[in-house]
């Protein structure tokens, strides 16, 4: 098995070294610029993390994969950027916000591409399989993007529908990634469909917990205001569980409040501060946080399937750092 502190290293190489063409700048500069803003890495990570369960070392048969994992992440960031209106991202401008959104788009579109040439150079023994996956994983995060609009203009989304949202926006892309690296490893078809299961309901877990510190985070560490889904009227799992726990009177408050609209600086503190008052009169926060335990508990009961010992130590640290910031 390959030790932590290779896989933190591999992954601060590979985005130290990673490269883009050159020319023109104006469409690769917005690249390297996403790149270069940071971010937790979480599926690179997670695909050498379960690659490395198998293997004991690493080579450019995952290294690219891995890479490529990022790219297309950072790709659906841009778009969402700029379905969102979003300003920040990771405490810096946006890339349609530094640029403009049509450098945006076509950024982006190329960044797509950019991630499947690397995606490509899985080993070819797999390399059907890898990409399958992988464009299976494109189509649903596509999926899940179009589900998030049409919930903006929905009164009645229930949390069913909520949660098949954010498994295929967020949940899939991480469970592909869990599973890319134990399919590149060689191993065993059972071990992967587990570990597939392992990253799905983390996903479920980092999405609610992104959800939950959109509301309650700290804007330095969260990297982007605080309150930008209730500012945006966008559905969110405290938005829903609020709607599912109100009566009715105060069902109809909270959704005239979320669909009022705030332009202003003082107009959006002041919705935020209503809705974030009315999420704490019902729990919601409290629900959300224990819906987060629950959820890595069953990513945990798939990682068992696995692995044990320090093998499985592994993965449960992994998931205790990235849903252990709502803690």
């Amino acid at each position: 098995m390959i030790r932590q502190e290779t896989i933190d290293s591999a992954v601060k190489a590979l985005f130290g070294e990673i490269k883009f063409t050159d020319e023109p700048a104006g469409l690769y500069d917005p690249l390297r610029y996403m790149i270069a803003i940071g971010g937790k890495r979480l599926r690179p990570k997670l695909c050498l993390t379960t690659y490395s369960l198998y293997k004991s070392e690493f080579g450019p048969e995952i290294l690219e994969p891995a890479a490529g994992l990022e790219v297309f992440h950072s790709f659906t960031l841009i778009h969402d950027d700029i379905m969102d209106r979003s300003p920040l991202r990771r405490g810096v401008d946006t890339v349609w916000k530094k640029w403009d959104p049509d450098t945006a788009i076509l950024s982006g579109d190329v960044m797509c591409i950019d991630s499947y040439s690397r995606i490509a150079k899985a080993p070819k023994e797999v390399l059907s399989d890898v990409l399958a996956l992988f464009s299976k994983t494109a189509a649903e995060v596509c999926d899940g993007q179009q589900y998030d609009m049409e919930f903006e203009s929905r009164d009645d989304v229930t949390m069913d529908e909520y949660m098949r949202m954010i498994g295929l926006k967020t949940g899939v892309l991480i469970a592909c990634a869990a599973k890319m690296g134990a399919l590149i490893a060689g191993a065993p078809e059972l071990d992967c469909e587990s570990l597939y299961g392992y990253g799905y309901n983390l996903g479920l877990a980092f999405q609610v917990a992104d959800d939950y510190l959109d509301a309650y985070g700290d804007e330095k560490v969260f990297g982007k205001p605080i309150g930008g889904d209730i500012v945006n009227s966008k559905k969110s799992w405290l938005t829903i569980r609020a709607i599912e726990k109100a009566d009715a009177p105060h069902r109809s408050a909270l959704i005239d409040k979320m669909r009022s609209p705030a332009d202003s600086k003082e107009e959006k503190a002041a919705k935020i501060a209503w809705v974030k008052s009315f999420y704490d009169n019902y729990g919601v926060a409290e629900d959300a946080k224990q819906t987060i335990l629950d959820l890595t508990a069953k990513a945990l009961e798939a990682a068992a399937k696995v692995c044990e010992g320090e093998r499985y130590e592994r993965l449960r640290i992994f998931a205790d750092k990235l849903v252990g910031r709502t803690k």
